[in-house]
């Protein structure tokens, strides 16, 4: 399988799920809670309680697939409430596996003048 970044649109799930929920929970999540179509080959980021177990839901042409990835240590930055909620680069998805939290990075800050 081979993923074409560049079409790929990536969503966060803030807050927890339910990490025992497999390809039919998380899909229904995905088009109910977020309103976005899983069909579509998004890709869908989910996270447990603890931080410690992320999945992520996508398309692949003909059927769904399933990652989860489980940290032995330290644990996933996350966002906590829908309003921090987003859609993410595919350059962010590798720092949130990293650990690195660009949810809680500085924001820039654009004034007008300077008087």
């Amino acid at each position: 399988m081979i993923i074409d970044w560049t079409r790929v649109r990536i969503f966060v799930r803030p807050g927890t799920t339910d990490m025992r929920k497999q390809i039919n929970g998380l899909s229904i999540i995905a088009a109910e809670v977020m309103k976005k179509n899983p069909l579509e080959g998004h890709m869908f980021l989910f996270c447990n309680k603890g931080r410690r177990r992320l999945k992520a839901l996508y398309w692949d042409r003909n059927g769904f697939c399933l990652w989860m990835k489980r940290l032995e240590r330290d644990r996933f930055p996350w966002p906590g409430t829908s309003e921090e909620a987003r859609e993410i680069t595919g350059k962010e998805f590798e720092m949130l596996l990293s650990g690195i939290d660009f949810f809680h990075a500085h924001r820039e800050l654009k004034y007008f003048s300077v008087t």
